[in-house]
């Protein structure tokens, strides 16, 4: 069996699944079947700032707070799937996401709003060590980590909606067989292409929507209105 590095002290929920950080924050009595909102971390809930691993540089999207929370009185479970490959680089390691998902966290539950899951995938095609991978299952546009969600936390791929601001996180939601998505412009959003390439994983089976943000997103997730 591998041995992936670990954290010092993992927090309430969480654990490794095949070195996927895997981590539920809400019990999964009244999660089953129920649709789930998706969230891409960096440049969708939180201001990107390139591999993001000090907790002084958490700064939450505007009104991002607001959509989570509506989602909460709707009973709408709210996942984190993020790619970390800065931990596979060796930029930063477990401790360092621990803290800065702390501090996510807090700062979300002083505007009222929680999040049930967070999914996390170090693997890159040039990580080191461990982490190596060409193309391991969970890193999106893969859908692994959305199909962990389910699995672990009994929610409906097929009507579940994802937010993201790059065009992998689209086609994740539609490789895992998602109802839609939507586009933002923070982030990597406003990139050269990122917004052309999101639309264009739209089809007959999977809408796919395009914002200014989170909060503006929240109009349009059919599970939020």
């Amino acid at each position: 069996m591998t041995a992936y590095p670990e954290p010092k002290a993992f927090p309430d929920g969480a654990r490794f699944t095949d070195g996927v950080w895997t981590q539920t924050l809400t019990p999964r009595t009244q999660t089953e079947d129920r649709p789930a909102l998706f969230l891409d971390r960096d440049g969708v809930v939180v201001e990107d700032a390139h591999y993001l691993h000090k907790p002084e540089e958490v700064v939450l999207t505007p009104n991002a707070a607001q959509t989570i929370k509506r989602a909460n009185a709707l009973n709408v479970p709210v996942i984190f799937v993020t790619n970390q490959a800065g931990i596979g680089y060796g930029y930063f390691g477990w401790d360092d996401f621990v803290a800065v998902q702390t501090r996510i966290l807090g700062d979300l539950a002083e505007d009222g709003a929680h999040v049930d899951g967070v999914f996390a995938c170090p693997f890159h095609a040039k990580a080191q060590g461990v982490y190596a991978h060409d193309d391991h299952p969970a890193r999106k546009p893969n859908p692994g980590m959305l199909q962990l969600a389910r699995d672990m936390m009994g929610v409906q791929l097929e009507k579940s909606w994802i937010v993201g601001d790059r065009a992998l996180d689209v086609l994740a939601g539609k490789n895992a067989g998602l109802s839609g998505g939507v586009h933002v412009l923070t982030g990597h959003g406003a990139r050269a292409g990122e917004r052309e390439d999101a639309l264009t994983v739209g089809d007959d089976g999977f809408v796919v929507k395009a914002a200014d943000n989170l909060d503006q997103a929240r109009a349009l997730i059919p599970l939020l209105g």
